[in-house]
């Protein structure tokens, strides 16, 4: 029987426990054990951002009940630190002492929330969000929040600033780019977000550039900005993400901004592979690398790996696509785009339900979608397919983009 180690507790390690029970009872034998530094089975984490901490009484939402994982005779090894991976004996031992061995070894270890760079982590009220446990600590310190700092206009913080501002909280955001998102999402989109958070009476300052952390007896004051400083008694930093790759860079397994692997989700090592927002791995189709922080990279990259624990020699080909919940706003993306793409709107902004179709080209690359969830589906299905309508037709919003998908 083969041994499986399963490292983290995020959206990919359920994915693969799942992916192997379906493995188990297709009738492929494994032992499976999973260690997680968290005390919870794994959970779904977009709502820590908005629910979660909005709401006093919510609770945590497992992916899958801790019964599944008995059922299934899956150990959970939980509040569990592996400290060192022995390559040669293929095993892994963890903090409390215990040592397990493995035949498999998968890296689910995720990523880590950036740090300010200067401001101590103990200081009071200084926050950011990657777990249940900071999203508990959060939720805490908002309620009791008037004034509010977000620094860094990305998802999560655009999330929280949304659920902070609907909770009746002053917010200010501030961005270092000279717009929002202006990595993931076109300048007509940004600019509908900013539009909409400053109605909603968010403060938006772009181009910020953000001094000093005001600290007064251990607890944040305000920030120190060159426009001049703001009061708070909160701030949530949301300035990135870096891969959790000190495990596998111990261990002599190549990385860079991630852990390295090819298209089967292999590392360095062939026994142990590696899959979720840790890994950098090829894009299908574009010629590079690239590291992806989403649930669908996390559970369809799960499923490439437990294909190749499995002997099937099928590569990760899925194509990427995100969501983002701000306030009213839905924001979906299919797709990835370079900032060169074209870019052709389909409908008004100013409606409210819009989207972006962005080609390279002359093919159809990404679509981002605002409160359209089913331009969001259509183009899921045109870039799958590999069908790319041409822009006139498809930007006009009388003609469902459905209606460009092939029939089955």
């Amino acid at each position: 029987m083969k041994r499986i180690v399963i490292i983290g507790g995020g959206h990919a390690t359920a994915q693969l426990c799942a992916s192997l029970v379906e493995a188990k009872q297709a009738g492929q034998e494994y032992e499976v054990a999973v260690v997680s530094a968290e005390t919870e089975v794994p959970y779904q984490r977009p709502p820590l951002s908005k629910a979660y901490i909005k709401t006093p009484d919510a609770m945590l939402t497992p992916i899958r009940a801790r019964a599944y994982y008995d059922e299934h005779g899956i150990a959970l090894h939980l509040g569990e630190i592996a400290v060192s991976i022995d390559r040669a004996a293929r095993s892994v031992a963890l903090a409390s002492g215990k040592t397990l061995a493995y035949n498999w070894l998968i890296l689910a270890t995720g990523s880590r929330a950036r740090k300010l760079p200067g401001v101590p982590d103990a200081t009071q009220d200084l926050h950011y969000l990657r777990n249940a446990a900071e999203a508990a600590a959060l939720r805490a310190a908002l309620n009791a929040a008037n004034k509010v700092v977000v620094v860094g206009g990305g998802f999560i913080g655009l999330e929280v600033a949304a659920t902070a501002r609907g909770l009746g909280k002053d917010v200010l955001v501030l961005e270092s780019a000279p717009r929002l998102l202006a990595r993931a999402l076109s300048p007509e989109m940004s600019g509908f977000l900013l539009q909409t958070h400053c109605a909603a009476g968010i403060e938006v300052c772009l181009n910020a550039r953000l001094e000093k952390v005001l600290i007064e007896g251990g607890k944040v004051t305000g920030v120190a900005e060159a426009g001049g400083d703001a009061a708070a008694d909160l701030i949530l930093a949301g300035i990135g993400a870096e891969p959790e790759i000190t495990l596998a860079k111990e261990s002599g397994l190549e990385t860079g901004n991630g852990i390295v692997v090819d298209a089967h989700m292999r590392t360095s090592d062939p026994q142990i592979l590696a899959v979720g927002d840790c890994t950098l791995f090829p894009l299908h189709g574009a010629g590079c690398s690239i590291r992806l922080e989403s649930v669908q990279n996390a559970n369809d990259q799960a499923r490439t790996a437990i294909a190749t624990i499995g002997g099937k020699k099928t590569p990760y080909t899925a194509l990427p696509w995100f969501w983002s919940e701000q306030g009213a706003v839905r924001v979906q993306i299919a797709g990835l785009a370079g900032p060169n793409a074209t870019r052709h709107l389909r409908g008004d902004p100013a409606s409210g339900k819009f989207s972006v179709l962005l080609y390279e080209n002359g093919k159809l690359a990404a679509v981002e979608s605002a409160n359209l969830p089913d331009d969001h589906l259509a183009a899921r299905k045109l870039l799958e397919s590999g069908v790319s309508p041409a822009p006139e037709a498809a930007s006009n919003p009388a003609t469902a983009l459905k209606d460009f998908v092939p029939a089955a």
